[in-house]
């Protein structure tokens, strides 16, 4: 429904599909890359409502063959399921303008600049759950498999090919290879400290991909690609500091096609304006809420016995205790280095 608001006609229709149509260049780089796919299956079961889905999926099938002689029985083994259960999460958030702020900048368009920036907003914050998510399935211990997914070049020996505990050339390729031995080839997306990526640049591993910008500059995206994977840097990764006696570790994560799903949940009103006449002189203010979920493929999430309601906060997304693996390790396409760089 059109109304104003920023002393500029707005309506609630048209700056959604504003909102959802500016894609952030990261986030694309994410989807294009099919490391995060969309999933109508999940967009399904979570259009009426609830926090928890669950998807049931078949294991490979196996058992001994048997010899085919005229003689021998052959033996019938049973097809194998499972499911693996996610969860939907909530947040909101919202901007306001000041009567006084818009009166006093003559010529101001802080419409504009709002529609130009809420979808960067969200999808950062997107991207940050996402590596809170895949920090807290690193943590899990209890599986064998699982373990061989993470490759510590800072260990005393490590066991695939670095450069003194950072990235060399051969490096992402062996713990791809470590971690999902024959199925690597499906490795797309990588997500790395900017200092990771810099001394990679410095071994002409990395090119980083560019754009011009308005006034006719091309500039650097802080989206690259190496060994045709495409390369996002994000200094939100884990890093520890360094020490008198130790060096800063950063971790770098691999995903591959389908690692992460992901859909949107039903929002009755995703954005909305309101006004308050009386404070500061007055103001109106842009509500946005989100409700989707991100799930890491082949893991279950279980809701936390206290503190949970109705939607779990990113502190619960990235616990680890709050998730387990369901699918063989060997079928899922994650993969972390953690280096000096």
């Amino acid at each position: 429904m059109a109304g104003m608001f920023l002393n500029f006609p707005f309506d609630e229709e048209l700056f959604l599909y504003q909102w959802q149509n500016a894609q952030d260049p990261v986030l694309t780089a994410m989807l294009d890359s099919g490391a995060v796919q969309s999933n109508d299956t999940i967009r399904t079961l979570i259009q009426n409502g609830s926090d928890t889905y669950t998807i049931p999926f078949y294991n490979v099938i196996g058992g001994d063959d048997e010899n085919y002689d005229g003689k021998t029985d052959i033996t019938l083994t049973d097809v194998d399921a499972a499911y693996q259960s996610g969860i939907v999460y909530g947040r909101a958030h919202g901007w306001k303008e000041r009567d006084f702020v818009v009166d006093y900048n003559s010529g101001a368009d802080p419409m504009k600049q709002i529609t130009s920036q809420v979808n960067q907003y969200w999808a950062k914050k997107k991207q940050k759950r996402l590596i809170g998510i895949a920090d807290a399935l690193f943590g899990i211990t209890n599986s064998a498999g699982w373990k061989l997914h993470t490759t510590d070049l800072t260990a005393t020996n490590p066991d695939i090919s670095n450069k003194d505990g950072k990235i060399g050339e051969t490096t992402i390729g062996e713990a791809i290879q470590k971690a999902v031995g024959d199925h690597a080839d499906q490795f797309s997306l990588a997500v790395m400290h900017s200092k990771v990526a810099t001394n990679l640049a410095g071994l002409d591993l990395l090119e980083y991909r560019k754009y011009t910008d308005p006034s006719g500059i091309q500039r650097l995206l802080r989206i690259a690609d190496i060994n045709g994977m495409t390369v996002i840097i994000d200094d939100g990764v884990p890093t520890t500091a360094a020490s008198s006696n130790t060096a800063a570790t950063f971790t770098t994560y691999l995903f591959g096609t389908g690692a992460f799903q992901t859909a949107p949940a039903n929002c009755e009103k995703p954005s909305e304006i309101t006004r308050n006449p009386t404070e500061g002189g007055g103001y109106n203010a842009l509500i946005t809420r989100v409700r989707e979920t991100i799930h890491p493929n082949g893991f279950t999430f279980t809701k936390p016995k206290t503190g949970y309601t109705s939607s779990p906060t990113d502190a619960q997304l990235g616990t680890t205790g709050n998730w387990s693996i369901v699918a063989d390790p060997k079928t899922v396409a994650m993969a972390r280095i953690i280096s000096k760089g």
